[in-house]
């Protein structure tokens, strides 16, 4: 409705008052002017607009969960269930390969933490080294800057593009991502890295998320380490299986990126659209 998609342009925080927690009364909505277009057409074409636009961005994201999905559900194939050492999906050209060899990650991948420099020492930040948080582990783009001086003095370690990174303890514990910086890292983030492929690694740990959670986190509480992470055992295929599977699922992550980035550019459409329909708020 036109109302709807008024409220939704509006910016209604100035509208929030109180404190613990701060609180949108009914009294404060009544205040909010709302303008209507004198003409009921008017006030129709605009709102089939933004409908018929909310309909496009629904349609998309469906999408966008459809190939999620979907490459869930392939991971479910392509890795070997929980206690087996034979996957039920593999490339014609592997299915003879026999099972894959079990191991743990700290028998197979290069493993280190980092640190953070003191915070007082105003040097060792602004610099031009990014300073990957856990929250920031798939990320192009840095909060936080290093200077040289700051990585040397302190436990930050340097990653390189295309590393695996784990995210160790805070809200998002359990999370994996692969590089898109190179920069240095904290000691929330154990960086993992594979000689053959580390975006089979990636896959793997995506896949096996739920289970580390529940294993590790259990009901959110907890915290991972570099030494549980490592513990971890999963099945290795040949060098050329590995990389034909983590090839696949890359492939198939690009699609969503893109259907993803459809996806927000339909909602910044939406929201200038709404901007230049909707006359600026009454004082």
């Amino acid at each position: 409705t036109l109302l709807e998609n008024y409220l939704t342009a509006l910016d209604i925080s100035q509208h929030i008052t109180g404190a613990a927690p701060p609180k949108l009364t009914l009294d404060n909505l009544r205040l909010i002017w709302v303008p209507l277009p004198p003409k009921w057409d008017e006030q129709q074409k605009i709102a089939h607009c933004l409908s018929s636009l909310d309909e496009v961005m629904g349609l998309q994201a469906k999408k966008v969960q459809a190939l999620k999905q979907h490459k869930k559900g392939l991971m479910q194939q392509l890795f070997p269930a929980e206690g087996e050492t034979t996957p039920r999906l593999r490339f014609p050209e592997f299915r003879e390969a026999g099972a894959w060899e079990v191991k743990r990650l700290g028998e197979v991948c290069d493993s280190f933490s980092g640190g953070t420099p003191t915070t007082t020492k105003k040097q060792y930040y602004g610099g031009s080294i990014p300073f990957i948080r856990s929250a920031e582990i798939a990320d192009e783009i840095t909060e936080l800057f290093l200077t040289d001086e700051g990585v040397k003095a302190s436990s930050a370690k340097i990653v390189s593009k295309g590393d695996v990174l784990v995210a160790l303890y805070g809200a998002n514990s359990g999370d994996v991502a692969l590089s898109k910086i190179s920069g240095a890292i904290n000691q929330a983030i154990l960086c993992l890295r594979l000689s053959v492929s580390n975006e089979f690694i990636y896959h793997y740990l995506t896949h096996k998320k739920g289970l580390i959670i529940a294993t590790y986190i259990q009901g959110g509480q907890g915290n991972l380490s570099g030494e549980i992470v490592c513990s971890i055992s999963i099945g290795f295929p040949d060098n050329e299986e590995q990389q034909k599977i983590a090839h696949c699922l890359s492939s198939l992550d690009e699609v969503i990126g893109l259907e993803s980035h459809k996806l927000d550019a339909l909602k910044n459409l939406k929201k200038g659209l709404m901007q230049q329909l909707f006359p600026q708020e009454v004082a």
